[in-house]
């Protein structure tokens, strides 16, 4: 990581206590966050796109999944329908963890667990080892100020050989099933969720041997592990931070047989049954997370963040550019905003008006917000919310979303977005995106994979939601405007660029 943001673990320790408000169960909330793997904003039944008036429209897909419990949710909250991450998953989880732009914080490819995988021309300084113990973490600054941190599901923070790789370095106190890898070997108890033999033995989830041999689905034993942490924190009157990381609905698609009967007479094919299996499978596991905070006494202190980590990776099929996120253009891994747009739910797990916990943040219930946020805006928000501060030395590039949680505009925020992708392949090769108000730009390095073979595409999002025409063409002085800012934001990130096709150095983006 960068010399920027890595500070041994008493400096971390000493910056955030010194910060702090009285440390304790009853002055200081406790937080959930629920990361689900390659959840799309189209594949759940609450509708998230909104219509010209921002109230939210249905769309088919909106009718094919069954989230009962994000509908849940969203009554109790705010639903954000311009929230970003970016296009695939260790990026977003560093920049979760951190506060900074993958730009920043240089993981800007997944992490593979056991090379390095920048890509042919991929960029030399990215950050391939990812976190490392030291590093300015949420989970570390919260855990010195008193909150017991408890991981539960997937890490892939760092490559198997790494001590980033196991999240108890990171700051956790407790890890159940985090590791270096991506994709569960197997979602099945019967199959040890990997670990039978087989080709996927690398990709067995650590920690749940006392589900192996047991016909306990993956979701509903990592659900089972952190009732329990959940519990014994409450039990000890600690607050606590619960980082729920779904593997679901993460490839492979093994069908969650609690659900199955469900999608038989869909239509669609057998990967995407399953894979709707995995989306309702998720959907419980939130409700009986919120079931059990009740169960606990704790809902009323208890704030609850629910978000995919990249856009959606739904086997429905690959011949058209929208067939997974339809209406929207683009899946996992591209520059569109299927690719990058997640569901985003903010709420108090029960609503209590009386709370002071809620009396200092209120959340809306039932508000949709259309203004755009990003994953890293979690890292100051849960912060705040807990009163307390990162050490000052470490630069944070989210902002806190408190004004908008409650569905009103934040004028003081820049509607600004970067996701810079300097790796090949993936669906799309070495590509920057940003996003200012209602424009974006797209900026190809090598465009070989831009059917006009152009370095550009421009989108007026708010005329064109579905990224049909590109105006790159046609509106030069916008084109050059944002692509002054893509530059700017990169040099203010000290971004890292991939090679030169000749390998001369590093290939950086271009004024048209």
């Amino acid at each position: 990581m960068q010399t920027l943001r890595r500070f041994v673990v008493l400096a971390v320790a000493f910056s955030a206590a010194a910060s702090v408000v009285p440390v304790g169960a009853a002055s200081q909330p406790n937080i959930v966050v629920m990361l689900v793997d390659d959840m799309g904003i189209m594949d759940t039944s609450v509708p998230f796109l909104t219509d010209a008036e921002g109230k939210p429209q249905r769309y088919p897909l909106n009718d094919y999944y069954r989230t009962p419990n994000m509908d849940r949710l969203a009554s109790r909250g705010v639903r954000f329908n311009n929230f970003y991450a970016m296009s695939v998953c260790s990026p977003t989880r560093v920049c979760l963890m951190t506060g900074q732009n993958a730009a920043r914080h240089r993981t800007t490819n997944w992490i593979n667990p056991d090379k390095d995988n920048a890509g042919l021309r991929g960029a030399q300084d990215w950050n391939w080892r990812g976190l490392e113990p030291g590093d300015v973490t949420l989970p570390g600054v919260l855990q010195a100020a008193g909150y017991r941190t408890i991981h539960v599901g997937k890490g892939h923070f760092a490559p198997r050989a790494f001590p980033g790789a196991d999240p108890a370095n990171l700051g956790f106190d407790v890890n159940v099933g985090g590791g270096s890898i991506g994709a569960p070997g197997s979602y099945y108890g019967e199959h040890n969720y990997g670990g039978h033999g087989g080709k996927r033995t690398t990709h067995a989830v650590p920690g749940l041997e006392k589900y192996h041999g047991t016909a306990t689905f993956l979701t509903e034993a990592l659900t089972l592990e952190a009732k329990r942490h959940v519990g014994e924190a409450v039990e000890a009157k600690k607050p606590f931070y619960l980082y729920f990381a779904q593997y679901a609905v993460h490839a492979p698609f093994h069908s969650d047989p609690r659900f199955a009967a469900h999608y038989a007479n869909s239509g669609k094919p057998a990967n995407a049954q399953a894979f709707a299996t995995l989306i309702e499978g998720m959907d419980k596991s939130l409700g009986d997370m919120l079931d059990h905070l009740e169960s606990l006494g704790v809902a009323e202190n208890t704030l609850v963040f629910f978000l995919g980590d990249n856009g959606t990776d739904a086997p429905l099929g690959h011949e058209h550019e929208v067939a997974c996120a339809a209406p929207l253009r683009g899946k996992k891994g591209s520059h569109y905003e299927g690719g990058m747009r997640v569901p985003f739910l903010a709420a108090w797990a029960k609503s209590d008006a009386n709370n002071p916990h809620q009396q200092r943040l209120p959340i809306t219930a039932g508000a949709v917000q259309t203004q755009q946020a990003a994953v890293y805006d979690l890292f100051p928000t849960i912060l705040n919310a807990a009163g307390v501060k990162a050490p000052a030395e470490h630069k944070v590039d989210g902002l806190v979303l408190d004004a908008m949680l409650t569905g009103k505009r934040d004028t003081e925020r820049s509607e600004k977005f970067l996701m810079h992708y300097p790796h090949a392949p993936h669906r799309t090769d070495y590509f920057t995106v940003y996003r200012d108000g209602r424009w974006k730009v797209v900026y190809h390095y090598f465009p070989t994979s831009v059917s006009d073979g152009s370095h550009y595409q421009l989108f007026n999002l708010a005329e064109d939601p579905f990224e049909q025409s590109n105006l790159a063409g046609s509106r030069p002085e916008e084109l050059r405007r944002l692509m002054k800012g893509l530059i700017a934001a990169l040099e203010q990130c000290d971004a890292a660029y991939p090679l030169a096709k000749d390998g001369s150095g590093p290939e950086k983006p271009r004024l048209p």
